[in-house]
């Protein structure tokens, strides 16, 4: 899930990550099996495959409260990010399928794993393997800026640990508590957001952005507990970006100190 990036723009914050399986995977030739347990956490093959290398992925036009643009922004950054991490997958012979996704205008919503919950910007199902992006006024008053790309890469984030084995490996396991819960989810969404850092580095030429832009973002990464703070957040998405590839984002072999 991808909480609101913008401390103003959140409601009540929720920390729920929505798990499963199902869907069919697109592939061609021999498939590799996916793996489990902790090969999957800590020796994945998604990180092995080197950098994303994307075709050019340059913008498209956007404006600041506008519903319309905001769409068509958001379809072809998921065209992008399908084209990425599908070459990612061919490297590891894992089975790859795009993920569904759906705009939304109002919480509350159908994803396929609950209703839409309040103060989330975007959630993953992997029960249908399913992006539900909110498009509200807090967002969309700052289209212009990286948070449609970063939310949407962070989504694509848990599709990706979800087709790699990851999330269903860590939602396999059985907890006593929240205090042996928690610290296992913020390893899911710090690598999200890594993996995040990392295709927007592997598109940064064409985007024709400024640094300065990226480091917005990172300044208002809003701490939860499920999350990390705000200095984890940092670190693992400035990972991501600065090395362009998913081996950067191995939060489940990092020091405790980087996974808070």
């Amino acid at each position: 899930m991808r909480i609101p990036l913008i401390a103003l723009l959140s409601g009540v914050l929720v920390s729920t990550l929505l798990a499963g399986t199902a869907g069919a995977a697109v592939s061609t030739g021999e498939l590799a099996p996916v793996p489990t347990g902790k090969t999957a956490l800590t020796a994945n093959p998604i990180y092995k495959t080197g950098r994303l290398e994307p075709d050019a992925c340059p913008e498209q036009p956007v404006y600041n409260d506008d519903l319309e643009t905001a769409e068509t922004y958001l379809s072809f950054a998921l065209d992008c990010l399908n084209e990425g991490w599908e070459y990612q997958f061919s490297k590891t012979k894992l089975p790859f399928s795009k993920p569904k996704f759906v705009i939304t205008t109002r919480i509350g919503v159908q994803t396929g794993c609950g209703k839409f919950p309040k103060g989330a910007q975007a959630v993953y199902c992997s029960l249908n393997k399913k992006i539900t992006f909110y498009l509200d006024k807090g967002i969309l008053s700052q289209a212009t800026e990286l948070f449609l790309l970063q939310t949407l890469a962070h989504e694509y984030g848990h599709h990706v640990q979800q087709l790699s084995g990851i999330l269903p490996t860590v939602f396999k396991r059985k907890y006593k508590n929240d205090k042996q819960y928690l610290p296992e989810l913020r390893k899911v969404e710090l690598q999200a957001e890594c993996l995040s850092g990392a295709f927007i580095g592997s598109i940064w030429r064409s985007l024709g952005r400024r640094e300065s832009d990226f480091r917005y973002v990172l300044n208002a990464a809003y701490s939860t507990a499920s999350h990390g703070t705000t200095k984890s957040i940092a670190y693992w998405v400035t990972r991501g970006f600065q090395q362009e590839s998913p081996g950067a984002c191995n939060t489940f072999s990092a020091p405790k100190s980087r996974v808070t």
